[in-house]
């Protein structure tokens, strides 16, 4: 921890991180400045240098929240409490999103908006590649517990999928994830496997 970390309230730092949490997620980069963050915060901009140094700082923690709360805490867990067995744990993705795209507070994939603004910076893309790389990692495993030949090269085309009803359901296409799964389905069991 640095010296100007040290002289912060402890909660200013949790406070920025969920301020910008919630606003990034709804907004993206592109439309969530420095003073929206901190006034979230209840905090002033000054704060918010003291404890992150700069906006992308701030933002990196965001990202890894995101990850901890949606890939690990929402999806790696949801999965698990939906099925047992890979094949289906796979496909209960898909339901997962399902539920995800019909709710209120649907904001689509914080990961996604940051890869495709243009002015992102060259650490927040380095590390919103790594996150997604992290989800299709999850993918691989389970391919690979299902036996499936080149697990790697199936969780690509297994994201694509995913990616795509994300996309979808950002346009307002809340049944994408239903159409997903069913493209999804003859993927996984045309796939080759071990034997």
């Amino acid at each position: 921890m640095s010296m100007t970390n040290q002289s912060v309230a402890p909660d200013s730092r949790e406070r920025l991180i969920q301020a910008g949490y919630e606003l990034l997620t709804q907004r993206g980069p592109g439309g969530t400045g420095v003073d929206l963050i901190a006034g979230r915060a209840n905090c002033a901009k000054a704060t918010l240098y003291n404890v992150f140094g700069s906006k992308t700082a701030l933002t990196l923690a965001v990202l890894q929240r995101r990850e901890e709360i949606w890939t690990r805490g929402w999806l790696e867990a949801g999965i698990k409490l939906r099925a047992s067995e890979p094949d289906d744990q796979l496909l209960a993705m898909f339901d997962l999103f399902h539920d995800w795209f019909r709710r209120d507070d649907f904001e689509g994939c914080i990961f996604l908006k940051m890869l495709l603004e243009s002015s992102v910076e060259a650490d927040i893309r380095d590390a919103v590649l790594t996150h997604l790389a992290n989800v299709r990692l999850l993918i691989t495993n389970l391919a690979d517990e299902a036996g499936i030949c080149d697990a790697r090269r199936f969780a690509e085309a297994w994201l694509m999928i995913m990616q795509g009803a994300i996309m979808a359901a950002s346009e307002g296409n809340a049944d994408a994830a239903r159409v997903a799964k069913r493209l999804a389905e003859p993927v996984l069991a045309a796939w080759p496997r071990r034997t």
